[in-house]
C-alpha cells in the first residue's frame, strides 16, 4: 500500500533532521580538530618565540655585552683589534702589582665596596686602576640594564651608547669562570663577541647569579666583586626597571658612576 501524505511528510522531515544532525556533527568534529591544530600551532609558536628571545639575548650579551643600540668596546670609529693583539696605549699589566685592590665605586650616590684581584686578572685590573686614578669614570653613564634571564648593569662607556671606550683595547680574557656562572656581585669586563682583545673601559656588575655562555674567545674577564652595597644598588637602580618595559635596555632612570677609588 502506498504511504499517505502525512507519512511522506514525516519521512521527509526525518531525512532533513538526520541530514542536519550529520552536518552539525561534521562541523563539531571539524572545530574540535581545528582547536587541537590551533593549540599545537600556538604551543609551537610560543616555544619558537621563547627560544628566539633566549638565543637573541645570549647572542646580544655575547656581543659585548653591549647596549640595546650598539655593540661594546672599542668605539665604532676605531678599527677592531686583530685577534691576539692589544691596540693603543694600554696600561702596563705590572700596574696591578699582583695584589688585591680595594675601594669604593659610587653609582647614583650608592657606595659599593669593591675588590679586584691584580694577580688573577693583571691586565684588566691594571686598566681599571689606571682609568680610575685618572678620573676617567667620573660621571660616566651606566647605559644598559638587563633582567630577562641575564641580570647585569653595564657601565663605563663615555659615549653612553655602548660603543665607546678609552681609546685603547686589550686582552686576553683573564679569570673567566670555567662553568660560565657569574655569581651575584661579580665585577667583569665587557667585550666584543669572539674577540678576546676587545676590552676597554666597559664593565658589568652582576646583581643576581647569571650564566653567560662562552664563545670562541672564551668567557668574560672577572675583575673581582662587589663586597657591599649591592642590595642598595638593586633597590635604587635595578628596581626602577628598564625603559619601555623591556628586559634589556637603558635603565628607566638616569644612572651614572660618581667616582671609583682603588688602593
Amino acid at each position: 500500500m502506498a504511504p499517505s501524505k502525512s507519512e511522506e511528510r514525516q519521512a521527509r522531515e526525518n531525512r532533513e533532521r538526520l541530514k542536519g544532525y550529520k552536518a552539525r556533527r561534521a562541523m563539531h568534529e571539524y572545530k574540535a580538530k581545528r582547536r587541537v591544530r590551533d593549540n599545537w600551532i600556538a604551543g609551537i609558536a610560543l616555544v619558537v618565540v621563547a627560544a628566539a628571545v633566549t638565543a637573541g639575548q645570549i647572542a646580544y650579551f655575547s656581543a659585548g655585552p653591549g647596549t640595546p643600540v650598539a655593540t661594546a668596546t672599542p668605539t665604532p670609529t676605531e678599527s677592531a683589534p686583530a685577534a691576539g693583539a692589544n691596540e693603543g696605549d694600554v696600561p702596563d699589566a705590572d700596574l696591578a702589582e699582583g695584589r688585591v685592590w680595594t675601594g669604593t665605586m659610587t653609582i647614583n650616590d650608592v657606595p659599593l665596596g669593591v675588590e679586584v684581584d691584580g694577580a688573577a686578572a693583571p691586565q684588566a685590573v691594571s686598566s681599571l686602576v689606571s682609568l680610575s686614578q685618572s678620573g676617567f669614570y667620573d660621571g660616566v653613564s651606566c647605559h644598559r640594564l638587563t633582567n630577562g634571564g641575564f641580570f647585569v648593569l653595564q657601565c663605563g662607556d663615555p659615549d653612553g651608547t655602548g660603543g665607546g671606550g678609552p681609546g685603547y683595547s686589550y686582552g686576553p680574557v683573564e679569570n673567566a669562570p670555567e662553568d660560565n656562572v657569574y655569581p651575584a656581585g661579580t665585577l667583569a669586563m665587557a667585550r666584543q663577541q669572539d674577540n678576546a682583545y676587545s676590552m676597554g673601559s666597559q664593565f658589568f656588575i652582576v646583581y643576581e647569579e647569571t650564566t653567560i655562555p662562552s664563545d670562541k674567545a672564551g668567557g668574560y674577564t672577572v675583575l673581582g666583586q662587589v663586597t657591599s652595597g649591592l642590595d642598595e644598588l638593586k633597590a635604587q637602580v635595578v628596581d626602577a626597571g628598564i625603559k619601555d618595559g623591556l628586559t634589556d635596555g637603558a635603565p628607566a632612570i638616569p644612572v651614572a658612576i660618581t667616582s671609583v677609588t682603588l688602593q
